[in-house]
Formats: structure tokens, sequence, C-alpha cells
């Protein structure tokens, strides 16, 4: 018999992967399930990135081999929506990579400066792949956790009082999925500090910035943060783009070189079309914004009354794609979702699969129709 590698050991099927199997049988037996679980947009991309992907298909060099750093034009456009949106100055040469989805960024990175043995700042509740791809390379999770009391933001008073000698990466990612928490006006400055005096990078994943949230931040807009900061960012969430893997890493020449030596033996460029419709999305204008979060607007209302039918209790000042939910005291999240999953034929996410401090906790995805929500409440009420 021939044994998978031991690494497969330390990790699970995702939860999605796995739960969507058990939805998806529930649908094909003819359930009408509503998923409010997955943060999978559904509506389209702006109609000129589509048009610019068809174009793309009949250039001539639409099917050859692509740049393992992408074309020029996307890392420039890549860096002027960082200046635009951020007022982060980047070089389109040495700073910026584009990736296929800010999800193979999490492993390229972990690749390139994760040794076995060395350890990982990873929150909790937070996005599962950090753990999952920290023990795949060898690399030892350290979680510190995040609470309502402290608006789900890291404690760094506590985190200086533990030995760090081991600690190589950390990541952080704000605005906070699942929470919506967002950072302070000190956060990423202290984070910065924290950084430089214990020699850790810090890793943030920022694919949330734009969605109903008026105030976009970058931790690299901090004086001296690009020697010991990267950031992820992707364009599923902001231009309903989320099948289309693409996204970037930037920060500093020498920390971007050292993804590219591992993602330039992974892959052998992102599809020209793609590339194209990409730098027409960097370059939408504000309307874009604002159309799309009106949307999103009118949906997290219904989202909130479905929660208030569920008797859950929530933050209006969250940000984000998800409206995180405390349960009524002594409910037990997977135990509840899978309740309303059975009963009124709802997936909603349940807290626990972000990490212990999720216990107690739902989250819902606003990546459904204003009919859909509505029918929700209804189910909900009329189960009541």
């Amino acid at each position: 018999m021939i044994e998978a590698a031991k690494r497969l050991h330390t990790v699970e099927e995702y939860y999605f992967s796995k739960k969507l199997r058990e939805v998806n049988l529930l649908i094909a037996s003819g359930k009408p399930v509503i998923n409010l679980g997955i943060g999978s947009p559904d509506m389209q991309p702006p109609q000129k990135v589509v048009d610019a992907l068809t174009k793309g298909l009949l250039d001539p060099n639409a099917h050859k081999y692509q740049s393992y750093q992408g074309l020029p034009e996307l890392r420039e456009a890549i860096a002027s929506f960082y200046k635009e949106q951020f007022s982060v100055s980047l070089s389109p040469l040495v700073e910026v990579l584009p990736l296929m989805g800010s999800k193979e960024g999490i492993m390229h990175i972990s690749m390139a400066y994760l040794n076995e043995g060395d350890a990982v700042l990873i929150p909790n509740p937070g996005y599962p792949t950090y753990q999952s791809v920290t023990r795949l390379v060898g690399a030892e999770p350290v979680f510190y956790e995040l609470d309502a009391d402290n608006n789900w933001l890291p404690d760094l008073n506590a985190l200086e009082k533990q030995d760090l000698s081991k600690v190589k990466l950390m990541w952080l990612n704000y605005p906070h999925m699942p929470t919506g928490a967002q950072p302070t006006e000190t956060l990423f400055k202290d984070l910065v500090a924290f950084a430089k005096r214990h020699h850790i990078l810090i890793v943030n994943d920022n694919p949330y910035s734009f969605v109903l949230n008026n105030n976009p931040k970058s931790i690299l807009s901090v004086e001296g943060a690009k020697t010991v900061c990267l950031e992820l960012n992707s364009l599923s969430k902001t231009f309903n783009m989320a099948g289309w893997r693409v996204g970037m890493v930037v920060g500093d020449s020498k920390h971007i070189n050292n993804v590219l030596k591992v993602k330039s033996n992974m892959d052998s460029g992102m599809f020209y079309g793609i590339q194209k419709g990409a730098i027409e999305a960097l370059k939408c204008s504000k309307m874009w914004y604002s159309t799309l979060n009106s949307v999103y607007q009118k949906r997290r209302d219904l989202v909130w009354q479905l929660a208030d039918a569920l008797q859950c209790k929530y933050d209006k000042k969250a940000t984000g794609l998800f409206v995180w939910a405390k349960l009524p005291v002594g409910l037990k999240a997977e135990t509840f979702i899978d309740k309303v999953l059975k009963e009124q034929h709802i997936f909603i996410t349940p807290g626990t699969i972000f990490g212990s401090q999720g216990e107690g906790y739902i989250r819902f995805s606003l990546c459904a129709s204003e009919e859909n929500l509505e029918e929700a409440i209804t189910r909900v009420k009329g189960g009541q």
C-alpha cells in the first residue's frame, strides 16, 4: 500500500469542500436550500472587464505561456490602484507580483519563509487556510486570540509577554474575516513597530477593504512597513471575479523576489485574457464601488432581520461581505446551523470553523439575492 505523506495527517479537508457536498445532496433530493454560507459573489463583474477578457482571446499571444510576473500593464495597474486607493507608492517592476488568487499567495509566502519548526502567529478566529498551510510546510501555529471585548483586535501587550523567539511570520486580516472588525487608527503602526522589535514578517490579507467600507486601509501606508510587511489583495470580492482567480502580493522587492522564486516553480503564468480583464477592473471609477455597496447594504439590512429572527446579536459597525452574529447563550454553533439546515433549509456557516473563539457565533454571507434573503426570513419566522 502506498501511504500518503505525513503532512496530510496535519490537516483535514477544507470545511466548505465537505459541507457543500452535504448541501448539494439536499438540493439534489429536492430540498430548496438557501446558501448563506460561502462568500462567493453572485453578481457580475463590470461589463468592460468581460469585454476585455473576450477581446483578449483574439490576441495572437493570448494562448502562449505568459510571464511569471504578469503583464507589465497589469503590474502598473496594481501600482496605480494602490496609489489611488491606499496612498501607497509601489514600483510596478519589483514591488508587485500578480497571483492566481490571493489564496495561493498564502502557500507561496509560507514556502518562501518558513522552515520546519518555525512558529507562525495566526488569528483565532481567522481564515482556516493560515493554519492548514502552516502545518503543511511543517511550521507550528501559535494562535493569538481575538474577542468582542477588544473589538476583535490583537492584544499586543499579551503577545509581548510570550516567547516569540521562534516566530517568523504573522498573519493579519483587516478588515477582519469573519467578524468584519476594522483596524483602529494606530493598529497598523503598532504592528509594524512590533514586527521590527521581534524580526517578524507580517502579512496583511486585505481582500475586504471595499465592501461596505468607506475607509480602505493598507498596512503598507505606515512609514517603514515594507521592510517587515507584505500585503495580499484580491479582485474576487471587490469586482465579483472570484472564479477568475486574480490576486496580488505587494511589498519590498526582496520579499517579492523570494515569493517569486516559489511561484515561478509552481505555475507558468496567468492567462492573458484574464490579465487584460483584471487591468480594466483595477481602473474602475468610484461609481462601481457605490453601485456594488448599494446592493450589499440592502442585503445586509435583510440579513440583520434574519439574525433578529434567529435571536442573534451583531455589530452594525462591522464591514465586509459577511455578518458575524452571536448566538443566544448556551447554543453551540455547529448544532445550531445543522438544525437550521434541516428544518428551514438554510445553510449558515458555524463560527467554529474559524477557530475556538468562534464558538457561539455564526456567519451569514451577503452573496444571496434579496428574494432569497426575504424567503429565509419568512421560513425562520414561520417555524417559530
